[in-house]
């Protein structure tokens, strides 16, 4: 007999539900009984139980039969993107840390107006965990039971409790214990537990926590909507929604985690084309990265009236993800999330002719939308648009096909090239190998699609196309995922990879998946930077279809429960804050760049929120690779300057430094994998200065400079020297981002860095008083740092004003100013970024292509690997500027090798072979590679399929020379080959404070 399940994906517009024979899968229909398009309904419930019932009269199937209703709805996203106070709860954010991440506060980067709803205040209690399972201290409970009172008594009944390395807990040791002792003190309480939500990261973690918590009571009611309106339908099947990585969740559970369901939506749509075109068959995946040549790219391209969506699917099926952040609402969220590119076209887009030739018509990116039947020309409308350019060809049966027949032959060609080039650019940005791409096509406007696409090996329109969304709920899957840090050492790889496959499908089934069905479609391992005990993280993703139950007339269904009045309905009328959206973070944007002049008054330069942002890009570009990212500290100078900083950060020229001053350092040391996790408390760069001074005997230093303006290590000072008033001195000791100690411009010319002092937030403070050699002194730091959790401060012996003059990188921090001005103005021209930053810093642009591979490593404790690129199209060039459009050879791949920083650029044939390469640039010159934005993007972050442009600038003469060449050029990172600079010579960087001088 047969079995059903149903599907409902409920859209901004429309309301989609499906109905399918789950053994009738293989037939040439996949199963579709019926479908049906219903208008979304603003209380969301009835345009579903309207939709539902449609496709149950139309099937006529025995609802006894019905397995399964699943459910994706864009109700939750729509209550934090509207800022919709009805449906938004206060927050209070408990944080098990001990001593750390005070530096950067809960809600630092929320949206002005979503922090006025959601701040509920924070707690900062002990517990939290190391990167290898340590504990950094005791739950509390006393402390615990205390803060449960305190948050009661402020009102508020929301929290999000995050804990330090709270996803490697594999034992529930503090997250849960912690929740359990704040619900037996306040049983009122809603706790949401980060460690369920997200992965490490914190303040990623957290900020998807909070608004997990602050949509909770919406979850609820929701939830509750949809059963009585199951109830009402007499059906009595289990209810789950989809997720947004393409599987599902029971409706308890999706309650529980809302943010979970936010972006369901498209997932639906490329899951649903998938399964339509039969490529359901879910091939496990050995290792993340690995690819068979021999498979073709499937790209889902999703055609509506006014956008089109392009997706990728993994060999599983499922869309490939969204990597590192992603930002819901104005915040930044760390959460699996579809990677989607949208173009403005669709069938409603607009045509416009700007001349008489066919290259002067273009296609949207404006469109009529759903006003297609009132303005469409074949409707009788006035209006030009996309669908009417197919008809008038011939290639669509839409309206009345003679009012488009006088249309200028040049205006149809030109829009039809248009279209097609609209698509093959999208489809060559999606793209991540040279493999053959597969396009399948959905949505009422794939009609768009008249020619063969360059670059498409074949087109295809699955069946039910327009109910895709629909049926992708409806054979959503089951997943159990697991993402753990393990201690290779002593264990054996393969047996520790194991144990954890068999928890993921463990897990699954837990779930409601069927045991004999569940695959491994995902197995990720990345090694710990500087973890010398063989750490790696494990992540791991099993998946398989809903278990039939043994009995296959389900329960009868529960009595139903009338609602209370509105209950269905959002509370009262729509409440929205008018600054919702308006950032904390970017203040750049309220300001004339142009006309913006930094505060320089007396020779010194008082730092400005405005100036933290510029110099934040211009220190990620100096970063070549390396440095760690600087939104953290970005976040914290932010902090810093907002409560007690103003006119206590500054900057001053080394040229005002007395020959005798004492310059002290103090920067961040460990690995980033550890100081994103378990933020610093800024305790770290004061405690070690305070050894020193000790140490020295010195009471103050005169000023603060930079081990390396390079990344987030470029921004690391600022905190620290308004805590000290003490000024910062306009330079740095490389010029760049370096992996080491000794890469220090000081080290390298002879002077000594010992004593230097190691320390953390607890007060443990470690001194080095001497080494026979800096390299010695590196590994002294190493072995002591992993012991200190990977986090922590390192604060060099003090140099005279003479040296620093001498010997320091001089103005890098205005060098950063210039550069991170130059990008921000640039992208609000619409001007070509490369162009302006070689304005400020001359340098070559070494290539411009694709990601299409990235290889890491852990080797000494540094994360080595190796990225290629593949150069752009032709088409994709277009918008190049003169200066930059033949710097990469179209039939030329780039391999870039880093050990954290990029180390040189070599040209290559496809085959990327170590003996087709011709190297063309090396270290000491730095290598960046950015994103279309501009931003300079790490070694950690890159990834497949990112469009991203190489340059090359000069480093400092001090690195030129025989001695800097040693240490810094290919001779100190191993590589045997000579050094290969670039043309351009260092320019000498201007000084802000010269210039802006009042």
């Amino acid at each position: 007999m047969s079995l059903y399940r149903i599907g409902v994906d409920v859209g901004g517009t429309n309301t989609d539900a499906a109905i399918l024979d789950i053994r009738a899968f293989d037939n040439p229909g996949r199963g579709v009984l019926a479908s049906y398009k219903a208008s979304t309904t603003e209380d969301i419930t009835s345009g579903i139980e309207a939709a539902i019932r449609a496709v149950l009269g139309e099937s006529k199937v025995d609802q006894s039969r019905v397995l399964s209703v699943t459910i994706g709805t864009t109700h939750f996203i729509n209550a934090l993107v509207e800022a919709d106070a009805r449906r938004l709860d206060r927050v209070a954010v408990v944080r098990l840390c001990g001593p750390f991440t005070r530096q950067i506060p809960p809600f630092s980067d929320f949206p002005v107006g979503l922090r006025s709803i959601l701040d509920g205040g924070a707690y900062y209690l002990d517990g939290g965990l190391e990167i290898d399972g340590r504990e950094i201290a005791a739950l509390d409970s006393a402390q615990i039971a205390k803060t449960a009172r305190q948050i009661v008594d402020s009102g508020i009944k929301s929290v999000a409790l995050v804990g330090v390395f709270s996803p490697l807990d594999a034992e529930g040791i503090h997250e849960e214990q912690c929740k359990k002792m704040l619900l037996q003190e306040a049983p009122g309480l809603s706790v949401v537990c980060s460690h369920d939500i997200g992965p490490t990261g914190l303040l990623e973690r957290e900020n998807a926590t909070i608004l997990n918590a602050a949509i909770l009571r919406t979850g609820y009611r929701v939830k509750k909507g949809f059963e009585r309106a199951m109830a009402r339908l007499q059906l009595s099947c289990p209810l789950y929604l989809s997720q947004n990585d393409g599987t599902l969740i029971d409706a308890d559970t999706a309650a529980e985690y809302p943010i979970k369901t936010f972006a369901s939506g498209p997932t639906n749509s490329m899951t649903g084309a998938a399964f339509l075109a039969g490529l359901d068959h879910n091939k496990p995946t050995s290792q993340a990265g690995d690819t068979d040549s021999s498979e073709p790219q499937i790209l889902v391209i999703d055609i509506g009236g006014t956008t089109t969506d392009v997706c990728a699917l993994l060999p599983s099926g499922f869309p490939r993800q969204a990597p590192g952040f992603v930002e819901v609402g104005g915040v930044r969220t760390a959460f699996s999330m579809p990677e989607v590119v949208s173009i403005g076209l669709g069938g409603g887009s607009k045509v416009t002719v700007n001349g008489d030739s066919d290259d002067d018509v273009k296609v949207g990116p404006a469109s009529v939308g759903h006003f297609l039947k009132e303005q469409a020309k074949v409707f009788g409308g006035p209006t030009l648009t996309a669908s009417d350019i197919i008809v008038a060809m011939g290639k669509g049966k839409l309206g009345d096909a003679s009012l488009v027949k006088d249309l200028p032959k040049a205006t149809v060609e030109g829009a039809r090239k248009d279209i097609k080039k609209l698509l093959e650019t999208v489809i060559e940005k999606m793209k991540v190998s040279a493999a053959p791409v597969h396009a399948l096509l959905v949505g009422g406007g794939a009609l768009l699609v008249t020619d063969q696409l360059e670059g498409v090996e074949e087109c295809i329109q699955p069946i039910h196309q327009g109910a895709a969304n629909a049926v992708g709920a409806a054979i959503a899957k089951v997943s159990g995922t697991i993402d753990t840090v393990e201690i290779l050492e002593g264990k054996d790889e393969k047996v520790v990879i194991e144990a954890a496959r068999q928890k993921a499908i463990d897990l699954a089934v837990q779930k409601g998946a069927a045991r004999e069905h569940v695959q491994i479609v995902e197995v990720n391992k990345m090694p710990l930077q500087y973890m010398h005990n063989g750490a790696i993280r494990i992540q791991i993703r099993a998946v398989g279809p809903l278990s039939i139950p043994d009995e296959l007339t389900p329960p009868s269904s529960p009595p139903l429960v009338a609602a209370k009045e509105d209950e269905d309905a959002d509370e009262g009328v729509k409440v929205s804050v008018p600054n919702a959206l308006e950032s904390t973070i970017r203040p750049s944007l309220h300001v004339d760049l142009e006309a913006y002049r930094p505060d320089v008054r007396e020779g010194v330069w008082y730092v400005s929120e405005i100036d933290l942002e510029m110099m934040s890009t211009g220190c990620g570009v100096m970063g070549t690779g390396g440095g760690g990212p600087t939104h953290h500290e970005y976040l914290k100078g932010l902090h810093a300057l907002r409560t007690g900083g103003k006119d206590k950060m500054r900057i001053i020229s080394p040229k005002s430094l007395k020959d005798d001053a004492s310059v002290c350092f103090g920067s961040w040391y460990g690995s980033p994998s550890v100081i994103n996790e378990r933020v610093s408390s800024g305790l770290e760069i004061p405690t070690g200065l305070k050894a020193l001074m000790r140490i020295l005997g010195k009471e103050k230093f005169d000023g603060l400079y930079i081990d390396e303006i390079g990344g987030g290590n470029g921004m690391s000072v600022f905190p620290t020297a308004v805590d000290f008033d003490m000024p910062v001195v306009d330079g740095d000791a490389m010029g760049r981002a370096y992996p080491t100690m000794y890469h220090a411009i000081f080290s390298v010319y002879g002077y000594s860095l010992t004593p230097c002092v190691l320390a953390d937030a607890c007060g443990n403070t470690n001194v080095v008083m001497n080494t026979d050699t800096p390299v010695r002194l590196e590994r002294l730091l190493r072995t002591a740092a992993i012991e200190l959790g990977l986090g922590c401060a390192v604060c060099a012996n003090p140099l005279p004003g003479s040296v620093i003059k001498e010997y320091g990188i001089s103005n890098t921090l205005s060098m950063a100013w210039y550069l991170g001005r130059a990008v921000h103005m640039a992208s609000r021209r619409k001007s070509s970024i490369v162009d302006a930053i070689f304005d400020v810093y001359s340098g070559t642009l070494l290539f411009s292509g694709k990601i299409i591979d990235v290889r890491r490593y852990i080797g000494g404790g540094y994360t080595m690997g190796a990225v290629v690129l593949a150069p752009l199209s032709e088409e994709e060039r277009e918008g190049t500027s003169n200066k930059t459009k033949q710097a990469a050879p179209a039939d030329k791949h780039m391999v870039i090798p880093f050990q954290n920083e990029y180390l040189y650029a070599a040209l290559c044939d496809v085959d990327a072979t170590e003996s087709s390469q011709e190297v063309i640039c090396t270290v000491p010159d730095l290598i960046s590679i950015l994103g279309q934005d501009g931003e300079a993007i790490g070694s950690q972050d890159l990834r497949y399929g990112l469009r991203v442009s190489v340059i090359g600038l000069p480093a400092h003469p001090l690195w030129k020379t025989e001695k800097g060449i040693k240490v810094g050029g290919p001779e100190g990172f191993g590589l045997k080959m000579p050094v290969v600079p670039i043309k351009q010579v260092f320019p000498e960087s201007k000084s802000v404070i010269e210039e802006f001088a009042q």
